[in-house]
């Protein structure tokens, strides 16, 4: 299979970006796929169209609950323009797995998923080590209970297991051993507000371990630092790391051997993650046959990307801009990130709230008669016809450029990037004469005819892949 550079463009933002819509598409292949890659990696030099606060989703109580945060967190997606910083800071939220169900805190999971962000390009060691000591996993995970005497293994058992090595490349010694270095890692509540977050980490020396620990062959008095050290240094954390971001980005079950060159250059690196990304983007292996529109797109792919692909996210920001983010009716203008936020949340992936310590699953799980429902009926909520919608887009400008049935079945298909044979496009043409009844296109009927078309779209067997 050969795709053209435009081909691989699409994908290229498909995976690493937030969908490959006409606009996008065209903005990042100017200086074709090598100047797509370099501006898609090298987002810190893009400006974003608004200074986003969290302040804009604080109630009247100068409060942050987790439902409003989630909130917060969708529009941040929806308005950003750097796609790939949001990609992978969803990425290391499922691989961290942090609940709000546990948590309860929205301040504390705002802070969490800003050190995400901060790090989500950056060095892997600083992001473990940073969400290591972060208030909300010490609550996730009961380090504040891990004290001398009587260490708590839930940490030590899960740094290992879900966030480093993988299941069976430790011993339950080395668990222990190192549950007792992290002992006395603890946080402490806070006034004023960096993000309004109400919690810093604390070391309570009183109740470390100082005793003598062996872990993974070495001994010494280690601290929970030292554990971190110990664990980087294991060329098993790279594989994983590597096989896990090839996985969700790539495809499952990859070959070793087809890894191992990816994973020496993320260890020569010293672990950084850009390095890592930059290496996978520019492979061969990336756009082949077993990679291109494989993938099942999760919740977040499904609906950010045909939001995005209307601009709705860059006109949320455009009106947002002029305003401060307590500013009297800036709540408002973020309404739209509610309806996505729920519909993501109908489909399986509701942000803040992963299901378990190990995070969504990616693939089949996406896909059930329930999600297959909530992905059909996203098109009257997009187009404004059902409740629950994101707002009436005005769709008649777009449509009424060809408002023949094969116009506005070709439009639509182009806009969401939907990959449809003519057969299958005579298809959606004859729903959309259906829909049009004999009446002309206009603004009255625009957004249902879109509506009709699209849910035809979205419950489609192609549409489903990215």
């Amino acid at each position: 299979m050969a795709l053209t550079e435009r081909e691989k463009g699409a994908h290229l933002l498909r995976r690493f970006g937030l969908g490959a819509s006409e606009s996008e598409l065209n903005y990042y292949m100017q200086n074709g796929l090598k100047g797509a890659i370099d501006m898609l990696l090298n987002c810190e030099t893009i400006p974003e169209a608004f200074d986003f606060s969290w302040d804009i989703v604080q109630n009247a109580k100068d409060q942050i609950k987790p439902a409003q945060a989630v909130i917060g967190y969708t529009a941040r997606i929806m308005m950003t323009r750097r796609p790939l910083v949001e990609k992978m800071t969803l990425f290391w939220h499922n691989h961290f797995a942090t609940s709000a169900e546990k948590v309860t805190n929205g301040p504390l999971m705002i802070q969490q998923n800003e050190i995400l962000r901060r790090n989500s390009l950056g060095n892997f060691k600083t992001l473990l080590l940073e969400v290591s000591k972060d208030p909300a996993m010490l609550i996730w995970l009961d380090g504040q209970d891990n004290i001398k005497g009587h260490a708590n293994e839930n940490f030590a058992r899960e740094v290992m297991e879900l966030f480093t090595l993988g299941v069976g490349n430790y011993t339950e010694k080395d668990i222990q051993e190192a549950a007792r270095a992290f002992t006395g890692w603890s946080f402490v509540r806070t006034k004023g507000k960096p993000e309004k977050a109400n919690a810093e980490f604390m070391f309570k020396p009183v109740l470390h371990d100082e005793g003598t620990k062996t872990f993974f062959g070495k001994t010494g008095s280690f601290t929970g630092e030292q554990i971190i050290d110990l664990l980087c240094a294991n060329p098993r954390v790279a594989m994983f790391i590597t096989t896990k971001i090839w996985n969700w980005f790539v495809y499952p079950n990859p070959d070793p051997a087809v890894l191992k060159p990816f994973t020496d250059d993320f260890i020569r690196s010293g672990l950084d993650i850009k390095t890592l990304i930059r290496a996978i983007v520019e492979s061969n292996e990336f756009y082949s046959e077993r990679a291109y529109r494989k993938l099942i797109k999760n919740p977040l792919d499904f609906c950010l990307s045909t939001t995005r692909a209307m601009g709705l996210g860059e006109n949320m920001a455009t009106k947002l801009a002029p305003t401060a983010a307590d500013e009297k009716g800036a709540r408002a203008r973020i309404a739209p990130a509610a309806g996505v936020s729920s519909s993501m949340k109908s489909q399986g992936m509701w942000l803040l709230y992963p299901p378990d310590v190990s995070g969504w699953k990616p693939g089949e799980p996406w896909i059930t008669s329930a999600t297959m429902v909530e992905r059909i009926s996203w098109a009257n909520k997009l187009m404004g016809t059902a409740r629950g919608n994101i707002g009436r887009y005005p769709i008649y400008s777009i449509l009424a450029g060809d408002p023949t049935p094969m116009g506005i079945t070709q439009k639509l298909a182009s806009m969401f990037d939907a990959p449809f044979q003519q057969a299958k496009l005579a298809t959606l043409a004859q729903a959309a004469t259906q829909s049009l009844n004999g009446e002309e296109l206009s603004q009255k009927n625009a957004n249902t005819v879109a509506a009709d078309v699209l849910r035809l779209i979205f419950g489609s067997p192609e549409f489903q892949f990215c």
